[in-house]
């Protein structure tokens, strides 16, 4: 297991998912902010990890395979979290549903290209449905605490979880464009003779 800065973040980043998600279905305001400042430390940490393994060359088979688990945790326990205390409910559920069923469409679809050795690189748009999905979810972390002092903070959640899902869709909808020709491949049959 190789010990580095960068792969120590994202060991903590997974370390943090239960604690963030503990906190968030506490549904307390200190506990809100809690949880808030927790998720905020390892929403950075997922910045920082890559952009060290890369400036002091120390990517690693093990960190580029544990970065996006790490990220998909986080997300994942916290909308399960935030649905359990009922901050997301209704119609936004929906936008929960879609963002979770991407990820895990996407990861299979990742393994199985990796598989065939074939390599989808994150677009930049993808970058911009992780930061706005993140923003969305410590608005919704913070929820009704965050309404006492800055009136609105939950509608801004919610409505940054809509433009989330809505580029995740079509996010999700580029990998599977990519990977298309390749999952409708015929399958190579391997020399009897091997």
């Amino acid at each position: 297991m190789p010990i580095n800065l960068p792969n120590l973040l994202t060991y903590a980043r997974i370390a943090m998912v239960p604690v963030v998600a503990g906190f968030a279905i506490m549904d307390t305001d200190w506990a809100r902010w809690t949880a808030l400042s927790i998720f905020v430390i390892a929403a950075v940490t997922d910045f920082f990890d890559g952009y060290l393994a890369r400036a002091w060359e120390q990517q690693s088979n093990l960190g580029r395979m544990l970065d996006p688990i790490a990220d998909k945790l986080l997300v994942a326990a916290v909308l399960l979290a935030l649905t359990r205390t009922g901050m997301i409910s209704g119609y936004s559920f929906w936008a929960a549903l879609v963002i979770l069923s991407r990820e895990i469409l996407v990861s299979g679809l990742r393994e199985f290209l990796a598989e065939l050795r074939v390599s989808v690189p994150v677009s930049q748009l993808a970058k911009w449905k992780t930061t706005i999905q993140m923003v969305a979810l410590a608005f919704l972390i913070a929820g009704p605490s965050g309404d006492e002092i800055i009136p609105g903070i939950t509608e801004t959640g919610i409505t940054l979880l809509w433009a989330a899902a809505i580029l995740t869709l079509y996010t999700g909808y580029d990998y599977f464009r990519a990977g298309l020709k390749h999952l409708t491949a015929p399958i190579e049959k391997k020399d009897a003779a091997s």
